[in-house]
């Protein structure tokens, strides 16, 4: 399985940047992983094989982080994953917005869209918070105690 975790927009904060390095390195243990600053959107289409134009199929599936998804609790989201895993080949694509999240031009091409709560969490932040996620999902899939259930 491969993940890529793409977001729209250069990172300000060298916090940030440590976390989402952090996190990836983390996440690296249990798959192939890795993170991808974006232009803009008609980049993460491309990217996806969604744009307009692109022959063949897409080479991905696309999940779009917004605050109208569907919500998870982290153990139903590590059961997505491990779902996924077990049964599509296709590299999986994470996806956090911009500051004005996305059109619905991004919305109708993917094929999950979720969110992570119903507060509203600056673009940057909600990327950690993903990679956060994603790193618990992998430890409860392989049964690491850094999730203990509560």
């Amino acid at each position: 399985m491969k993940i890529k975790i793409a977001w729209i927009g250069k990172t300000k904060e060298p916090a940030i940047a440590s976390l989402t390095a952090e996190y990836l390195k983390r996440i690296s243990r249990y798959v192939q992983v890795e993170g991808l600053t974006l232009r803009d959107e008609a980049a993460l289409l491309e990217l996806c094989g969604r744009s307009p134009g692109t022959k063949g199929g897409p080479k991905s599936t696309l999940v779009l982080m917004d605050s109208r998804g569907k919500e998870f609790s982290s153990e139903q989201f590590a059961k997505f994953l491990g779902d996924y895993q077990d049964r599509n080949p296709l590299p999986l694509i994470f996806a956090v917005g911009g500051a004005d999240g996305f059109s619905e031009a991004a919305r109708a091409a993917a094929q999950h869209t979720l969110s992570l709560g119903k507060m509203t969490l600056a673009h940057e932040l909600a990327r950690v918070v993903l990679l956060e996620q994603v790193y618990r999902a992998f430890t409860i899939l392989k049964g690491h105690p850094y999730h203990s259930g509560h």
